[in-house]
């Protein structure tokens, strides 16, 4: 994936969200950080590596790294009786995940490490063009993307649209009440 773990990460976390407003502004936070950040392991990979291994070998990209941070995390705030904040784990960790997922459509993930060294991909990109990069744009799996991106504009938009008709309905409630006052 090249574009859509941001999208997918805000379509994901906007629909765990909705029920709770109220925490609505840090879920989606939390969710939009977490959609990328296993892909922070490119600044190693570009700046002290020198692109030798391949990104998705990092820990970042291991599921078992992250189950085990979130573990860690929760047993953390249930010792320090923060047990609310424990939602947050929660969406943390279905974003990380869901990068993950994303990735394994056209990229090598280890979903079964440290068990089995078996890398899992639903498609091979084959490397037809330089530079690089090419070989994905122009992949039939870069369709997805885009449409990932189009749904996540679109649910942002009708979000945005809701908003405005709540300020609508409250800013009308209020005038109804300064007049009958």
């Amino acid at each position: 994936m090249f574009i859509a773990h941001l999208p997918a990460g805000y379509i994901l976390t906007h629909c765990i969200a909705r029920k709770n407003e109220t925490i609505r502004s840090r879920v989606l936070a939390v969710g939009l950080i977490f959609s990328v950040l296993p892909d922070l392991d490119l600044l190693y990979f570009y700046l002290v590596d020198g692109r030798r291994t391949p990104h998705h070998d990092y820990w970042t990209h291991l599921p078992i790294f992250w189950l085990g941070v979130a573990a860690l995390t929760a047993a953390a705030l249930i010792l320090a009786g923060k047990r609310h904040s424990m939602f947050l784990v929660w969406v943390a960790l279905a974003n990380v995940m869901m990068h993950l997922l994303l990735d394994s459509i056209a990229a090598d993930i280890r979903w079964l490490h440290p068990l089995s060294g078996t890398r899992f991909n639903l498609v091979e990109v084959p490397a037809r063009f330089e530079p690089w990069y090419l070989n994905f744009i122009l992949h039939w799996t870069f369709a997805a993307e885009i449409a990932i991106c189009a749904a996540a504009l679109w649910v942002w938009r009708m979000q945005r649209r809701r908003n405005r008709d709540r300020r609508v309905e409250g800013n009308a409630a209020e005038g109804t009440e300064r007049i009958h006052a």
